[in-house]
């Protein structure tokens, strides 16, 4: 995957999104915080790498969401829907619901209006 690829992937908010893609790409992104949070704790308290690893956890955190909403922007759009639902995706009890559907409910099959195809922008 290049560079491009992975920019709009993560980054980007044309196109559409596979089931596959969306729940990948967010266990990725998932496993990043993870790791940052991770070494957060294990690091000494009031030490420089404490500092180091919580400033990365909060960088990594604020990514993410600008992430997950890109990604949820995708999926809707593969759907057929506005990528503006994705805002849903901040209501604690919708978004798990939201998290399942974009999981397991097919999108369209063929062009819709986000796009002709699946896993790629515009």
């Amino acid at each position: 995957m290049s560079g491009d690829q992975l920019r709009w992937l993560f980054f980007g908010f044309s196109g559409r999104l596979s089931r596959m893609a969306y729940f990948l790409a967010g266990l990725l992104l998932a496993v990043f915080q993870a790791f940052a949070l991770y070494r957060f704790t294990l690091a000494p308290q009031e030490s420089g790498a404490s500092q180091i690893w919580a400033v990365l956890f909060w960088a990594i955190f604020f990514l993410s969401v600008w992430s997950n909403v890109a990604l949820g922007v995708k999926r809707l759009h593969d759907f057929g829907k506005p990528g503006v639902f994705a805002v849903l995706l901040f209501i604690p009890v919708v978004s798990i619901l939201a998290f399942l559907v974009f999981c397991f409910y097919p999108g369209d099959k063929g062009p819709n209006a986000y796009g002709q195809r699946t896993n790629a922008p515009r």
